[in-house]
């Protein structure tokens, strides 16, 4: 179950989804949610860095006036977001401004919560907020809790994707979202495998899957299907299975353990982030 819920705040369009989403799953499980808006006092003073004695104290007096217009800016979302969950009773602890570096800030926040709730196209850099800034790729490669990425339409979760493969990062991701089931288990869920071809391979990946089904069977999940789809670029396949599948929902690892792990960016979980026809249930 999910009991502990983290939103992390942006002004874009996906927020007020990603609250809302929040709430749903905080009321099915007695949870409680934990509001928190960033100030990169970190990314602000990387970009206002001086050159001479001159250019140096106009560089201290913008970094100045854009802390301030920062802080405030995150203070007017804490409070908005904060008043939506009393006017749904839903409570909320710990609700906070974090300064420092976002990654850093959100990397440990989610330490003590079950999940972070997140819209697609947040940049969480109110100082410019259209400036793509990868966060939520980074916050993936290292966090402990699982990640749920929404889009600008409040997903109605029916049908769920599971992407796996067996590989250890998979593995965990099956049994976080068993473990959480954010949107219950009364759901119809297909585990897909991307395998080669042959049928030697063709049994090796129905045997796989077939493990994954009796986990989550064992979890209360009752209504399950298994796909085994020949190989093929990992991010495309899955994306267009989904939107294919009619899956309301993607579950995949953050990143392949397959050979040396890598670096987030270019990989599968990043081009899913990026591209997904569906919201993300993603951990590593």
């Amino acid at each position: 179950m999910t009991k502990r819920i983290l939103v992390v705040l942006d002004t874009d369009d996906d927020t007020p989804v990603a609250l809302d989403t929040a709430v749903e799953i905080a009321r099915r499980y007695d949870g409680e949610i934990t509001c928190v808006a960033l100030v990169d006092t970190d990314a602000i003073q990387a970009e206002t860095v001086g050159g001479g004695i001159g250019s140096m104290y106009y560089a201290d007096k913008l970094r100045a006036q854009l802390q301030d217009e920062t802080r405030t800016k995150a203070q007017e979302l804490l409070q908005r977001f904060t008043a939506k969950l009393d006017a749904a009773g839903v409570p909320h602890t710990d609700d906070h401004v974090a300064e420092g570096s976002r990654v850093k800030s959100l990397v440990e926040d989610m330490r003590t919560h079950d999940l972070l709730v997140a819209g697609r196209e947040s940049r969480f850099y109110y100082a410019e907020p259209e400036k793509r800034t990868h966060t939520l790729a980074k916050v993936l490669e290292k966090a402990a809790a699982a990640t749920l990425v929404i889009g600008t339409t409040p997903p109605t979760v029916n049908r769920v994707m599971i992407a796996y493969d067996g590989e250890t990062v998979a593995a965990r991701t099956l049994q976080k979202f068993a473990h959480l089931s954010p949107f219950g288990t009364d759901l119809a869920v297909e585990l897909v495998h991307i395998r080669e071809g042959g049928d030697d391979a063709r049994r090796a990946s129905e045997h796989l899957l077939d493990g994954a089904a009796a986990f989550l069977r064992a979890y209360g999940y009752t209504d399950l299907t298994t796909t085994s789809l020949e190989d093929g670029s990992p991010s495309e396949r899955l994306n267009a299975y989904a939107q294919s599948s009619g899956a309301d929902l993607l579950v995949a690892g953050a990143y392949s353990t397959k050979g040396i792990r890598k670096w987030l960016f270019g990989t599968t979980a990043v081009k899913l982030l990026n591209e997904s026809p569906v919201p993300l249930f993603l951990y590593q």
